[in-house]
């Protein structure tokens, strides 16, 4: 576990995030995180929830209707 300080940035509040924990997110400076509520608590997350569940949606879709969208392509 590891504990994380709030510090003053400019005229907000934030946390610096050690290395370590950036090189498990897979994220780097630029990057963008997404919180999440859960029932756990709140998740920091690399992976925008909301697109993938439309990808999931989307890939439904493509499988279920693959010759249909077959045809429409040609």
């Amino acid at each position: 576990m590891s504990i994380l300080k709030l510090t003053t940035i400019g005229n907000s509040v934030g946390i610096i995030l050690p290395k370590d924990i950036l090189e498990r997110l897979r994220v780097q400076k630029g990057d963008s995180l997404y919180v999440v509520e859960t029932k756990q608590g709140i998740e920091l997350t690399p992976y925008n929830p909301e697109f993938a569940a439309q990808m999931e949606v989307a890939e439904r879709v493509m499988r279920e209707d693959r010759d249909a969208l077959r045809n429409l392509a040609e």
